[in-house]
């Protein structure tokens, strides 16, 4: 019986999915695919500050088979993967922006200025294929920290991941430093007779 209950449960989410559009973001395991939300989209081009590469150093993409997206990693982190059905179009949160952080707005790569003006500001469907990874999202922004939004990022990230992810993020994004010596040696003067 145990089993047989998120199996239907699922069947009955997913029924429901097709009937009513959502008016609020979905809440979500991590992991869980196939999750429909209604979100607040926006956009952005390579000519505002970023230039044309995305948070992860590679070029930001319009056409083929994957789009660019820009969230608040610590709301869909860095490598979620999702549809527009509305637009056809797949699209993967490699970027970020100081405007997003908080909002949970997701920004959409748009080739130049006047598709951004011209896209304004659209709640859209969208579905979770594939949910990004919150400790890599940690791993790079936590040497970034310097910025506020940043910091507030690196902050969600890490209450929302088990102490274990945090430390493997942490080790791995700072340099390796040198063992610390020993302390001192207390030196203690011999008690007077």
């Amino acid at each position: 019986m145990k089993q047989a209950l998120p199996l239907l449960l699922a069947v009955l989410m997913v029924g429901c999915a097709g009937t009513a559009k959502k008016k609020t973001v979905a809440k979500t395991k991590p992991g869980t695919t196939g999750t429909h939300m209604t979100v607040r989209t926006t956009a952005y081009t390579h000519t505002e500050p970023g230039g044309v590469n995305n948070a992860i150093g590679s070029r930001l993409r319009f056409g083929g088979a994957v789009y660019s997206a820009a969230s608040d990693w610590s709301w869909l982190p860095l490598g979620t993967r999702f549809r527009i059905p509305e637009l056809g179009r797949e699209y993967v949160i490699e970027d970020y922006g100081s405007a997003l952080v908080g909002r949970k707005t997701i920004d959409l790569y748009k080739p130049n200025m006047a598709s951004v003006r011209k896209w304004g500001v659209r709640n859209l469907d969208i579905e979770i294929l594939e949910w990004g990874s919150k400790a890599m999202s940690l791993k790079l922004l936590k040497p970034r920290a310097k910025r506020g939004y940043i910091r507030t990022m690196v902050a969600e990230l890490q209450k929302a991941l088990p102490h274990s992810d945090q430390a493997s993020a942490t080790r791995s994004s700072s340099a390796p430093t040198p063992a610390s010596p020993p302390p001192p040696a207390i030196a203690m003067e011999p008690a007077s007779t």
